[in-house]
């Protein structure tokens, strides 16, 4: 599959394009350590993201032990205040491993489809958090701790209180969040050295399937609570599709989104709005 074949179904979620002004600041020299060490963070906060949605709607509470035992390693590594760079990648490939069979919550009947799109999610995040760790050391870019930015905070902002209404627009906010970094990563792509090209660009394919995958399980969820309504208040009216019924909701969270990337940001991040200083 092309780019612009993996990229047009993501412009068209997007309710705007990243900033001229952004993919300026992203491509000076002076801004690539700080780029890369958010980039580096965002990997491990999209694996911590899919594993909470699992632990809290999907599996069972020993399938979440097996769960929090997979992330251990990582949470270790980027938790302590003395960390060896080299030490964690040496032995990488024994932390990233399968972890077991997870045991779907018997109540929820779109756990099984949860997890498996999920586990996958959070093998690859963990993946490319390393392959961005490891481009960091290479360059001699120490790993940072960074604080969150207006972005993911606005975002979950207009998230809905009460279940499972508040699952559909976590799962929608996820496919924004991914449908976001796969477009940065195609946009900024041509503006950095070979090394880091054809690493941004690798990535696409995963951030494409990971926005697909959160907007499938988002409709999926959305029509069991349609199924739900319908059981209790019969009508004659013709039901809904649930692409149809969450398209307010993607609507407000597009429009949501596309205000945080296009206003000014003081703050510079992989998802920050429109730099405030001039290039």
């Amino acid at each position: 599959m092309s780019t612009q074949s993996l990229l047009s179904p993501i412009m068209d979620f997007l309710k705007c394009k990243t900033p001229d002004a952004w993919i300026q600041k992203a491509a000076l020299p002076e801004n690539l350590s700080q780029l890369l060490i958010d980039h580096c963070n965002c990997e491990l906060k999209a694996a911590q993201t899919a594993m909470f949605l699992l632990r809290k709607y999907a599996v069972n509470a020993e399938s979440g032990k097996l769960l929090l035992a997979w992330a251990k390693p990582y949470e270790d590594f980027v938790y302590q205040k003395e960390r060896d760079i080299g030490l964690f990648l040496a032995s990488r490939t024994q932390k990233n491993e399968a972890i077991g069979e997870l045991t779907p919550k018997a109540n929820f009947a779109t756990a099984p489809d949860l997890i498996a799109k999920m586990v996958r999610l959070i093998k690859e995040e963990f993946h490319h958090f390393e392959q961005v760790l490891a481009l960091m050391h290479a360059r001699g870019i120490e790993y940072q701790n960074m604080h969150a930015g207006r972005y993911a905070k606005g975002m979950m902002k207009p998230i809905r209180t009460f279940e499972p209404a508040a699952l559909v627009d976590k799962l929608i906010v996820g496919a924004f969040i991914e449908a976001r970094s796969c477009e940065r990563f195609a946009m900024l792509a041509p503006h950095l050295d070979d090394e880091l090209n054809k690493f941004y660009v690798s990535l696409l394919r995963s951030e494409a399937r990971h926005y697909q995958d959160y907007l499938t399980l988002a409709e999926e969820i959305a029509e069991t609570m349609l199924a739900s309504v319908k059981s209790k208040k019969p009508s004659k009216a013709s039901k809904p599709s649930a692409k149809e019924d969450i398209q307010s909701r993607i609507a407000l969270f597009a429009s949501v989104e596309a205000e945080l990337i296009s206003s000014l940001d003081d703050d510079f991040k992989f998802h920050s709005g429109m730099p405030t200083d001039k290039i």
